[in-house]
């Protein structure tokens, strides 16, 4: 058995941050910006944009690269940190858009590194052969949450999606592992986004 993507897709808003934009905005400049993060420009979502209609803008053009129906789907995964809302979860709204009846779906937080432990679930589960194909989306609109104010934090974040599909296929020989995937808890509060009340659930008590 092998995993193999067969389409890649991607959404990214039209408006662009530049670093020059956020030299008037905060203590910063270009090359500070360059040097730190390679980063030159970042994408930001207009007024009423959600992350789903970008992980959805992602997903139609991989499927469409990838010749799959959406019928054919069996799982879809959002890796994301900022979904549209606590629940139904993104990837179900995505699965309601594309059609994909047939899919089941769930969104994974992982921060950064969420499209990479994306892939890693999505690999689990092709292992199974109660799945074929799998779509696996890294969404977010992180400009919602960004503190424009710090020089620290707000140049690192943008909005954008991409999205893959996979599937699985048998092979003579077994593939390695797609994805090695570790994280380290010790930094997390280095860049956090904090909850209203911490450790509490999204309800009065």
């Amino acid at each position: 058995m092998k995993i193999q993507i067969y389409g890649v897709g991607h959404a990214l808003p039209a408006r662009i941050l530049t670093n020059q934009e956020l030299e008037r905005m905060v203590d910063t400049n270009d090359q500070w910006i360059v040097e730190r993060t390679g980063i030159r420009e970042r994408r930001i979502g207009a007024p009423g944009t959600a992350t789903s209609d970008l992980a959805y803008e992602a997903a139609q053009m991989a499927l469409e690269r990838a010749g799959i129906k959406a019928e054919q789907v069996d799982l879809i995964i959002v890796a994301t940190s900022t979904p549209d809302m606590l629940f139904p979860s993104t990837a179900c709204l995505v699965q309601e858009r594309l059609g994909a009846w047939n899919a089941a779906a769930f969104d994974l937080s992982a921060g950064c590194t969420g499209f990479v432990y994306a892939l890693s679930v999505a690999e689990k589960f092709l292992l199974s052969p109660d799945n074929k194909y799998i779509l696996v989306i890294g969404a977010e609109m992180c400009s919602r949450m960004v503190d424009y104010s710090d020089r620290n934090t707000a140049i690192l974040f943008g909005d954008g999606a991409g999205a893959a599909w996979l599937a699985a296929e048998m092979a003579e020989t077994e593939s390695s592992a797609l994805i090695w995937a570790l994280m380290a808890g010790e930094p997390g509060t280095f860049i956090c986004q904090p909850a209203v009340r911490r450790y509490l659930p999204a309800m009065k008590p």
